[in-house]
């Protein structure tokens, strides 16, 4: 079993900057595959970030490319999300989710096997 921590949300002005950890502990030698998505309030879940663990490729959602940062430190069995010049619309609860398998449709929720609980990013205008 695998657990995933996030942590370094908050609330931040338009232009602002965060960077969000997940941290993953128990059975993580399947990690493959490693992503970020966010759910806001009355939406569907979608994926902001993804990287393969082994080859540390990164794949993003186009309206997040050029802002946001997606990096690892297998060492720790971390994963962050530096977000830069931050936007009223980037407002959502923001989950890390691990997948065992490779990437792939990493912007299928549905694929991944593991959640984290979520932190929750607001940005004001």
């Amino acid at each position: 079993h695998v657990q995933l921590v996030e942590s370094g949300g908050g609330s931040v002005q338009a232009g602002g900057s965060l960077r969000l950890s997940c941290a993953a502990s128990g059975y993580t030698y399947n990690r493959n595959c490693m992503a970020w998505f966010r759910q806001a309030p009355g939406k569907e879940r979608e994926g902001v970030a993804r990287i393969a663990t082994g080859s540390g490729n990164t794949y993003y959602a186009d309206s997040v490319k050029g802002r946001f940062t997606i990096s690892q430190d297998n060492a720790k069995n971390t994963v962050y999300l530096q977000m830069n010049s931050l936007k009223p619309e980037d407002t959502a609860r923001y989950f890390c989710a691990l997948k065992t398998t490779s990437c792939g449709t990493w912007f299928d929720a549905r694929a991944y096997n593991f959640w984290g609980q979520g932190t929750q990013v607001t940005v004001s205008s």
